[in-house]
């Protein structure tokens, strides 16, 4: 079978030509196109930030928008939505201007995130990546965000809401709808989905205090990002549940010994390769 540009394959069914962009859309958006072309030695790997940038025109890729990549990087159509396609986080159709993404990966599932997923979905009226009739927001259950430590954890618009609850997250939509302004627990202000598409396409973030954001990851996250600094701490001693260790235990944690329960992640450990006096020579082989 012959296929033409208009017409589909498999079923046979004719698609029209996608729409082209009004001429000062285009304008403004090959020029922020170039500009991201320009970061890269081989133009072809400037197509996730373009697909962010026609992403934050229309609130998702559209045809148009896979169109215009196309042509800004001499490559097919097909070729751009292979790639449009297979990365969850460029949308396929119309979306809300909020992504609230409830993480239910194992510790944030046990700590409620399935619990709070289920009462959105029955709150909001509206099943995984379904968008509220007001077009405000867009429901998901989502992986892994590395806050285990704050679990379970809401985004949205991938701007962290810790330590949330079926009534918190309830709350928290519901100012989202209403236009009432939230916080982030941490991390920067909150912004629609379409400016987070133009920031994560490379823009400047221009979010009053984006930069000056407060927040962290907790402590247990930092650890091994101390350790691989240089820094020290204090080793913390573990006691198993329901032994001392309390206030008034009549020993306070600081004078218990710190080679008691200690926890592996605390501080390095000897090895041979820290220890002068027990080196690691090479392995000998067999029969040598």
């Amino acid at each position: 079978m012959t296929t033409t540009p208009s017409q589909g394959v498999g079923l046979g069914m004719p698609q029209l030509p996608a729409p082209a962009y009004p001429d000062d859309v285009r304008a403004r958006l090959e020029a922020d196109g170039r500009e991201i072309i320009a970061r890269y030695p081989d133009s072809r790997s400037a197509l996730l930030p373009l697909l962010h940038l026609v992403q934050s025109e229309e609130g998702h890729v559209t045809r148009t928008g896979q169109r215009f990549c196309a042509e800004m990087l001499d490559l097919t159509t097909a070729e751009v939505a292979a790639v449009a396609t297979f990365y969850s986080m460029y949308r396929r159709g119309p979306s809300g201007d909020y992504q609230v993404g409830v993480c239910t990966n194992t510790l944030c599932a046990v700590m409620g995130g399935d619990a709070i997923f289920e009462a959105l979905q029955d709150h909001l009226g509206v099943g995984n990546g379904g968008t509220t009739e007001d077009g405000k927001v867009t429901l998901e259950h989502i992986e892994c965000n590395a806050a285990c430590d704050f679990a379970p954890v809401v985004m949205v618009n991938w701007e962290f809401f810790d330590n949330q609850t079926v009534a918190s997250a309830k709350s928290l939509v519901d100012d989202l709808r209403a236009g009432t302004p939230v916080d982030p627990t941490r991390g920067a202000p909150l912004c629609t989905f379409k400016d987070t598409a133009r920031i994560l396409a490379g823009f400047p973030d221009e979010r009053e205090g984006a930069v000056e954001a407060s927040g962290s990851a907790g402590p247990a996250s930092l650890i091994g990002l101390r350790l691989a600094k240089g820094e020290t701490q204090a080793p913390r001693v573990v006691h198993p549940r329901g032994e001392g260790g309390g206030e008034g235990s009549g020993e306070s944690r600081q004078s218990r010994s710190s080679a008691e329960h200690l926890s592996s992640h605390d501080a390095p450990q000897d090895t041979s390769a820290s220890d002068p006096s027990n080196p690691a020579g090479p392995v000998a082989e067999e029969g040598e």
